[in-house]
């Protein structure tokens, strides 16, 4: 059973940093690509950012030089670094594993931007 489990989510004023990290079980970690979503208040979940097992990234324009995600596979750990934060980016975060099926999900961790 895979379990994902989102941690570092917080209150952060407009301009600063937070990171977060998503710690997976369950399957073999260092295969599978990785990605983050955020949940707005009121939207639909839409994808930030992911790796694959070997590093390669792609990011949303949303979030592009803003964000970075990263992983240790030897943690088994997702992270993403988030700077430059800017109100709209409040939301649920979450971490999944886009190409797995069926698709996991946390419970997710709460970031808060104020303006």
């Amino acid at each position: 059973q895979v379990q994902l489990v989102e941690s570092g989510g917080g209150l952060v004023q407009a301009g600063g940093s937070l990171r977060l990290s998503c710690e997976v079980s369950g399957l073999i970690f260092a295969i599978n690509v990785m990605a983050w979503y955020r949940q707005a208040p009121g939207r639909e979940r839409e994808f930030l950012a992911q790796i694959t097992g070997r590093g390669a990234t792609n990011y949303d324009n949303s979030v592009k030089g803003r964000f970075t995600i990263s992983r240790d596979n030897a943690k088994n750990t997702v992270y993403l670094q988030m700077s430059s934060l800017k109100p709209e980016d409040t939301g649920v975060y979450f971490c999944s594993l886009p190409n797995y099926r069926p698709q996991p999900w946390g419970q997710g961790a709460r970031v808060t931007v104020s303006s």
